[in-house]
């Protein structure tokens, strides 16, 4: 996957984002990309514990054998959480992509008692596995784009 494809892929997610915020969710999006660079599925924020990429995770597991889903790529807006990660880990999905890092969502959001930010980047979690899954990010060229949504979002 190509740089302008990963792009591409990440501007996918934010739309899914920004749909889910649409509707009073969280403003997270994630979409799973196949290995002929085909966006296979997408899932916005649904609640506390059921984030964008947790529920792209399960979903994909329960669609897709473990061999092929190792072969695509999870791509989200931010850098997901450790409980995210971890499904993404579980699912056996081979990379991850993300647009921002997930400290500079707790800079835009502080301690809003709604997301509570954990200082656990994605890199470590999956540093504690077994699987050597890729991970590719952040794009500072598209986090203000990416950002945005939060700016609002969590000043309700």
């Amino acid at each position: 996957m190509t740089r302008d494809q990963m792009l591409a892929h990440i501007r996918a997610a934010d739309a899914v984002a920004r749909e889910a915020a649409g509707h009073g969710h969280h403003p997270f999006g994630a979409v799973l990309v196949g290995p002929d660079n085909r966006i296979l599925m997408r899932q916005g924020n649904i609640g506390t514990v059921r984030h964008a990429e947790v529920e792209l995770a399960r979903r994909a597991a329960e669609a897709y054998p473990a061999d092929f889903l190792w072969t695509c790529t999870l791509v989200s807006t931010g850098e997901p959480c450790a409980m995210c990660t971890g499904a993404l880990y579980w699912a056996n999905i081979g990379r991850l992509v993300y647009g921002y890092e997930e400290a500079k969502l707790f800079a835009e959001t502080g301690d809003h008692p709604d997301n509570p930010t954990m200082n656990l980047p994605s890199r470590t979690v999956l540093g504690y596995g077994q699987k050597p899954i890729e991970v590719v990010g952040p794009f500072p060229e598209i986090e203000v784009e990416l950002l945005a949504p939060h700016r609002t979002f969590w000043q309700r």
